[in-house]
């Protein structure tokens, strides 16, 4: 199983829960919110070959994280991985999208520069302006929009510009995420849980919890979950062999 999208720094327990991704046999992309966050959350998986750390700086913090951005350079030359990175445009955080917007344009092009990197990319109601972003920096790497929720015509408009997309568990909840999720290429969608963020009955999913979004994605794929597994597989495969 694979979870593309996790925070294992913010568990209350990590080292029990990456003891169990191995056990388990997980692949795991575990994301930051700060680049100051990234040496520590590595050392989680340091031992663990499937378990990667990504550097990122959620755009619900680059106000104040800002300062942030040469650390975040300095980290990059030798990480494949970026992430939680992008925009949110929801109405509480209009005061700091110039800042939101500065802060992506930069680590857009700190990794063009760097030979491209493999990107896990929140978009919540900034979806547009995500792509523009994108548009301007090519050779940023592979962008992946964790938990999308835009437009289905926006879809389009990222699959051309060779976004992928990471799925949760949450997402099958709605009818927009169920709408999302059947209009997207089945060759461009990965699994991941956002955990520790998102969960049932007050308790978060944890990384294995992707389980379920394998046995939802099954049905839309009409194939069994064993086959919906090995298809995320091959399309992780493919991805990380882009960078």
């Amino acid at each position: 199983m694979i979870d593309f999208h996790c925070h294992l720094d913010l568990f209350p327990n990590p080292s029990d829960i990456v003891k169990t991704c191995l056990d388990k046999g997980l692949y795991v992309l575990a994301v930051t919110t700060t680049p100051s966050a990234w040496t520590k959350s590595n050392e989680l998986g340091m031992s663990a070959e499937r378990i990667k750390t990504a550097i990122g700086l959620h755009p619900q913090l680059a106000f104040e994280r800002e300062n942030e951005l040469p650390l975040f350079d300095s980290l990059l030359k030798n990480n494949k991985y970026v992430g939680e990175i992008g925009l949110d445009g929801s109405p509480e955080l209009k005061q700091t999208w110039v800042s939101q917007l500065r802060v992506f344009h930069h680590i857009l092009n700190s990794c063009q520069k760097e030979g491209g990197r493999i990107m896990s990319i929140h978009s919540r109601r900034a979806v547009s302006s995500v792509l523009d972003c994108l548009e301007k920096y090519p050779e940023a790497g592979v962008p992946i929009l964790h938990w999308y929720s835009g437009s289905i015509k926006e879809i389009k408009r990222a699959e051309d510009l060779g976004c992928w997309f990471s799925v949760n568990p949450a997402m099958f909840k709605s009818k927009n995420g169920l709408n999302v999720i059947h209009n997207i290429s089945p060759s461009r969608i990965i699994t991941e849980t956002d955990s520790p963020f998102t969960g049932e009955n007050g308790n978060p999913y944890m990384p294995w919890d992707v389980k379920i979004a394998i046995s939802h994605l099954s049905e839309i794929w009409k194939v069994s979950d064993s086959e919906a597994e090995r298809l995320i597989w091959n399309n992780c495969n493919i991805l990380l062999r882009k960078i």
